[in-house]
């Protein structure tokens, strides 16, 4: 079928073939990096709102990029003004719901975890350790040096190891 940046090429001059298999390779990882950045809202909308502007940029993509940076830079973008949105109003907790575990590590939510980090962090270590990015693929979807990303993973991981202990 061709090579990612193959096919983006394609779909710039409409190929939906191409757009179909760019999102099978791209479905769950996308999926997942959006979900893990947002604490699981508005996936559905973020996602399709990634494809729609790679869509939307295709025609002028630049063949000698990585296209699996390219497109997560383009979501890590849209989660980064999500996050600058009003929150929506607090809805009240179902106490039927509630957890009933003293468990340290039923107290200990990975979700919760990455949504107390700084968007920086958040973002690095996501793309590094749950996305497998190397640490120059990251520096090239943040747009920033090597050493920024390595710098934002070694507070990341610092902070939520704190988080853990008080947890």
């Amino acid at each position: 079928m061709g090579t990612d940046e193959e096919l983006i090429g394609r779909v710039g001059v409409g190929d939906q073939d191409a757009l179909a298999e760019l999102c099978r390779r791209y479905e769950r990882p996308l999926y997942h990096f959006i979900a893990r950045h947002t604490g699981g809202r508005d996936v559905e909308d973020l996602y399709q709102e990634t494809w729609l502007r790679a869509v939307r940029a295709a025609p002028r993509f630049d063949p000698s990029r990585r296209f699996s940076t390219w497109v997560f830079q383009i979501a890590v973008n849209l989660c980064r003004d999500w996050h600058r949105r009003p929150p929506p109003e607090p809805v009240e907790p179902d106490d039927n719901l509630a957890s009933t575990s003293d468990a340290p590590e039923a107290r200990i939510d990975a979700r919760r975890l990455l949504a107390a980090l700084p968007e920086a962090q958040r973002t690095v270590l996501l793309l590094r350790y749950y996305h497998g990015l190397s640490e120059e693929e990251a520096a090239e979807v943040l747009g920033c040096p090597r050493g920024t990303v390595k710098s934002r993973l070694h507070a990341a991981r610092e902070r939520l190891g704190r988080f853990v202990e008080s947890a």
